[in-house]
């Protein structure tokens, strides 16, 4: 059975956002290794009920291993854009608290043989769900043009250009097939003086990944899915790691909180909009402790919402 070590970042402060309806449901759309799904069913009562999806294989085969002997969980091998049709599937119309950790897990950066890691060689994969598209697919065939423009749009890459030449240059010569091929490639084509900053391969890894899983395309989308997927007085947590997630979190949290729309000139309103949701705190970071202990929540951030209407 494979282990998931993974350390969930913002832990209490997550658990106390979603205000677990002991009583109710409560969807984690990042399952994993099941640390936040095990802290949400200390808290519900022999009527509440816990989904736990996931896109790994892996983490559904530990989570199974985990909880599925518990009769109030439910494990689903998903992508959480698929929410809806997943609870239209368990005849579930609504749910009192939804969280998403984004991001891929410390267990997928560390197990070598997922092709995550710059610091490891193994297949240069990147599928969370192994299955569909896999990075070395992506740099093994894209024009120069698209490898650029993911650098730049996923991995905020200002050395893009020189990167994706440098993969078609040497993919010409043979594939480009594991980890630590694509890290040197990288590596060789940043400029000496911009090394010190961390490793040269970072931002390229971060862009693939994202890319090959489709964790920015569809993302304010999926946060639609699951704030409609909220009764009234529901909660949404969500945890992002970097600042194009956190973007979109903000904004697309933002816009259930718009009301009336209507011209300011306009003496009483006509468009009848109201605010859905009210953000329930200012965005949340680790403090001194965690920092010291889990290196992984530097950029953690979480947000929280809560529905106000249906």
């Amino acid at each position: 059975m494979t282990e998931f070590n993974h350390v969930p970042v913002l832990f209490h402060e997550t658990i106390e956002a979603l205000k677990v309806n002991p009583d109710g449901v409560t969807v984690d759309c990042t399952a994993g290794g099941g640390g936040h799904s095990a802290a949400v069913l200390e808290r519900l009562s022999d009527k509440g009920r816990l989904i736990c999806l996931d896109r790994d294989p892996d983490a559904i085969a530990v989570l199974q291993n985990r909880f599925g002997a518990d009769k109030r969980v439910t494990i689903v091998q998903e992508n959480y854009g698929n929410l809806p049709a997943v609870l239209a599937s368990l005849s579930i119309p609504a749910v009192d608290s939804i969280l998403a950790d984004l991001g891929v897990s410390s267990f997928q950066l560390d197990e070598a043989s997922r092709g995550f890691s710059f610091h490891h060689d193994a297949p240069l994969d990147m599928r969370m769900s192994k299955t569909g598209v896999s990075a070395a697919d992506l740099v093994n065939t894209l024009p120069e043009d698209a490898l650029r423009k993911i650098l730049y749009d996923y991995g905020e890459e200002k050395f893009a250009p020189r990167i994706a030449a440098a993969i078609v240059r040497q993919r010409q010569n043979a594939p480009i097939v594991t980890t630590l091929q694509l890290a040197d490639i990288v590596s060789a084509a940043y400029p000496a003086a911009a090394r010190r900053g961390g490793h040269p391969a970072r931002k390229t890894f971060q862009a693939l990944r994202i890319e090959v899983n489709g964790e920015i395309a569809d993302l304010a989308t999926a946060i639609q899915h699951m704030f409609h997927s909220l009764r009234p007085g529901g909660r949404l947590a969500i945890i992002s790691f970097h600042s194009l997630e956190d973007r979109i979190v903000k904004n697309t949290f933002a816009s259930f909180t718009v009301g009336c729309t209507c011209p300011p000139e306009f003496p009483v309103c006509v468009c009848g909009k109201k605010p859905q949701g009210k953000i329930c705190f200012k965005p949340k970071t680790a403090g001194e402790q965690e920092l010291a202990e889990n290196q992984r929540s530097r950029s953690a951030k979480l947000r929280a919402i809560e529905k106000i209407i249906t």
